[in-house]
């Protein structure tokens, strides 16, 4: 019964939020006021990397509450293990270039048009994918040359790297480090080039004379700082516990940020965006009354 009470929550903000992107994912294609890069990377990035990152895990997590279906297949697991972290690290990438979109905006908006082409956004957006997808690569097949030789329970609800391979029985120095390496080379760069661009736009705008052009760059930028917010704080919190908290956290505090870590931004950031961007917040209001209008 308390499973079922705990799966509830879940899966109402996993319908939620699967209408939630799916709706503006299908406005940003139907608007054409819409069609700029940040939009792009939002709706045809964001959203759709952060449904199949939550798909991946979320109805497997379902049936562990509802079936009591604990067991996964050791290959199943990395599968599950490789998609989830590759499409979080192409999540982190689609921040970047959201901060370097609005950078551009800012600090160049005569020229706005001309930097970031759609060839240019193109590649952009492959180059992220790839780094997110191709620096996963090696890790299944890290975890799977491992002896697994005592238990094989896993305290989560998916199978994340570090939770399985604490289970081998053999030194797993090298897939830390692997770990390690891969953090430094997607988050904490990520981190850097978005602490970098809004360094420079914070600069640009107090450089403007008019304060309505400082208070519209600034009100420009709170849909993603908070985008950014929600994602990467339950990241670092997850990725520091499981490789410093030791014994200190509780295994249950682990699960519950872990899982929110992949919920809270699928669930956040329709309604945060939908609010915080003028622009979505019109077309939702002219989608439904020509809606109206046409019945």
């Amino acid at each position: 019964i308390v499973h079922v009470w705990i799966s509830l929550p879940l899966c109402t903000m996993y319908i939620i939020s699967l209408v939630g992107n799916l709706g503006l994912v299908y406005l940003i294609y139907y608007e054409e006021s819409l069609h700029h890069p940040m939009y792009f990377f939002f709706g045809h990035a964001l959203s759709l990397v952060d449904l199949l990152t939550c798909t991946t895990t979320l109805p497997n997590a379902l049936c562990i509450f509802w079936f009591s279906l604990k067991e996964i297949n050791f290959n199943a697991c990395l599968a599950q293990m490789f998609f989830v972290h590759g499409f979080t690290g192409v999540e982190s990438g689609v921040l970047m270039l959201m901060a370097l979109d609005r950078y551009v905006a800012i600090c160049y908006p005569l020229r706005y048009a001309t930097i970031l082409t759609n060839p240019i956004i193109a590649k952009a957006g492959l180059a992220t994918f790839l780094r997110g997808v191709l620096l996963m690569i090696p890790f299944p097949f890290l975890v799977k040359r491992l002896p697994f030789c005592q238990s094989n329970f896993i305290s989560h609800t998916y199978c994340d790297h570090m939770s399985v391979v604490k289970l081998s029985c053999a030194s797993i120095t090298v897939s830390v480090i692997c770990g390690l390496m891969v953090a430094l080379l997607i988050g904490v760069f990520d981190i850097c080039c978005i602490s970098l661009s809004y360094t420079l736009i914070l600069k640009a705008a107090i450089s403007l004379s008019s304060s309505d052009a400082r208070q519209k760059a600034f009100s420009t930028c709170t849909a993603h700082i908070s985008a950014i917010i929600i994602t990467y704080v339950p990241a670092f919190f997850t990725f520091f516990a499981h490789r410093f908290g030791g014994h200190t956290i509780p295994p249950s505090l682990h699960i519950i940020v872990a899982n929110l870590y992949l919920l809270l931004p699928l669930t956040l950031n329709p309604i945060v965006y939908g609010v915080k961007t003028k622009q979505i917040r019109k077309s939702v209001i002219k989608f439904f009354q020509g809606d109206k209008g046409a019945g």
